[in-house]
């Protein structure tokens, strides 16, 4: 059983997929993962919410109680390490971590980027997409890596881009993408089925 813990910022719909996926019979992940942590830097995150009503245990760090990012993180990685976590998901986590943090989980800690890695790193992907007139976006799965949105790619899933899309209607359909290429990467990475070759994730038979 994968132990996995959490952080995030928000409204946490990409955490409820997980805990769908944990919960739910038949669920991707039942029976094979459990979310032990949800850690967030921000005390009224809904997130944290929805990890309550499961019976998920919650931490709060606030960046104004460690102001030094370094601090902040190693008190995020104690909590981290009091709760067995082994796989470490960011789900809308809007702090840079720590070069610390990152090397300590390195291959253990994956992110979801609501964009085609390597095309739009950093925010307000869906605007940058539409005013570069792209066809298709989508997004991205990656194990997290020192420099930012450029970690290995372990799942993507593309959606095609309508003639009278805003940012926000294709932020929408790309976030139904992310929930479901989310819980299919935590699934391949607790069959230990994913195997990083340089800048390259391999998926092995199952």
């Amino acid at each position: 059983m994968l132990n996995i813990a959490v952080l995030v910022s928000g409204r946490g719909t990409n955490l409820q997929a997980i805990i769908d996926a944990v919960a739910v019979e038949g669920g991707e992940l039942a029976g094979v993962a459990r979310v032990v942590l949800v850690v967030s830097d921000r005390p009224k995150a809904l997130a944290l919410e929805r990890a309550r009503a499961c019976g998920i245990p919650t931490a709060v760090v606030r960046k104004k109680d460690f102001p030094e990012r370094t601090e902040h993180d190693r008190q995020v990685m104690a909590q981290l390490a009091a709760a067995g976590a082994e796989l470490v998901c960011l789900a809308g986590y809007m702090r840079l971590l720590s070069p610390e943090f990152i090397q300590a989980y390195e291959g253990r800690m994956i992110n979801v980027h609501p964009a085609l890695l390597p095309a739009f790193p950093g925010l307000d992907v869906q605007r940058a997409a539409l005013e570069y007139g792209v066809k298709v976006a989508g997004c991205t799965v990656h194990f997290v890596t020192l420099e930012m949105d450029s970690g290995p790619i372990i799942v993507q899933r593309a959606v095609a881009v309508a003639e009278d899309d805003t940012p926000e209607t294709l932020a929408a359909r790309i976030l139904e993408q992310e929930h479901q290429a989310y819980v299919e990467a935590i699934a391949l990475y607790a069959a230990g089925r994913l195997r990083i070759e340089g800048r390259r994730v391999r998926v092995l038979p199952g």
